[in-house]
Formats: C-alpha cells, sequence, structure tokens
C-alpha cells in the first residue's frame, strides 16, 4: 500500500481542515495516510512514506516558522527523499494573501531533496497545490490527495 504523510501546523484550525481532506483522498485513492502536526515529524521519519504533503498557514507571504523548522532540520536526510513524491497546501484569511508564493517555497524544499513534485488536479482548478480553507479548498485538498497517491504508484521508484 502506497504510504503518504500529510504533515501540517495549523493554529486556528483551517489548515488542519485541509490535512483532513487531503488524507481523505489519501485513502479514497487506496493509500495509506499518516495525519501529522509538523512537531510531530522527525525529519528521519520522512524515510518511511512513499509521499510527503506540507501544508501551512500563509504568513506574511511564506510558511509558518513551524513548518520551516522541520524543512531545515530535513538536511539530515538530504538525497534519502530523492524520487519520493511531494505536495503542498496551503491557507490565509485573504483570499489572495500570498499563498502561492508559500506553496511554491514549501515546493522548491521539495525540489532541493530531489523530490518529484506535483501541483493541484486540473479539474480543481489550481496550479501549484491546494489553496484556501473554503470548500473549494477542501475539494482541491482532497483531489491532491487522492492524485498523489496515484503519481506514487506510477513512479514507484526504488
Amino acid at each position: 500500500m502506497t504510504k503518504i504523510l500529510v504533515a501540517y501546523y495549523s493554529k486556528t484550525g483551517n489548515t488542519e481542515e485541509l490535512a483532513k481532506a487531503v488524507a481523505k483522498g489519501v485513502k479514497d485513492a487506496g493509500g495509506d495516510a499518516t495525519l501529522k502536526e509538523v512537531d510531530e515529524v522527525h525529519p528521519e521519519g520522512l524515510l518511511a512514506y512513499d509521499g510527503i504533503v506540507i501544508g501551512s498557514p500563509v504568513y506574511f507571504g511564506g510558511m509558518a516558522a513551524d513548518v520551516k523548522k522541520l524543512i531545515d532540520e530535513s538536511i539530515c536526510v538530504r538525497r534519502k527523499l530523492e524520487n519520493k513524491v511531494g505536495a503542498a497546501f496551503v491557507t490565509s484569511r485573504h483570499r489572495t494573501g500570498g499563498k502561492e508564493t508559500t506553496l511554491l517555497s514549501i515546493l522548491e524544499a521539495m525540489l532541493v531533496h530531489g523530490m518529484v513534485v506535483i501541483g493541484d488536479p486540473i479539474e480543481t482548478g489550481g496550479h501549484y497545490g491546494a489553496a484556501g480553507a473554503d470548500e473549494q479548498g477542501k475539494k482541491e485538498a482532497y483531489g491532491l490527495g487522492k492524485r498523489i497517491v496515484k503519481i506514487a504508484e506510477r513512479l514507484n521508484i526504488e
């Protein structure tokens, strides 16, 4: 079974709601979803997953410090995450609010690790990942969860 980690930071609960939607998409696609807050994730634990989806609220056009801390600490597994599938999701109070810049900053870190990054499924309308705490955002998050399982299964790179 394809193992996907959905790691997130949520101060108000909005990002957690999107994380749950991603995890539901993973499960509905036949994957094994592990849902964790970023402070519960040890960088070496990332190695156990076929795909990693990271979620953050948007703070001044960037990711939350807790998410950045996980990414910074993941240097200890540099080159070991190669060919795993990565994706991102974000929330912000404002309808634009720096969502795309935050998504890209998370995806950039995944690219540095040599991961294969994916964006939001075409049918839900986003480009870089799921964004927003509204119903559309939840739909995007669900679709992203389904998509990461499909891509990870297709790649199945060891």
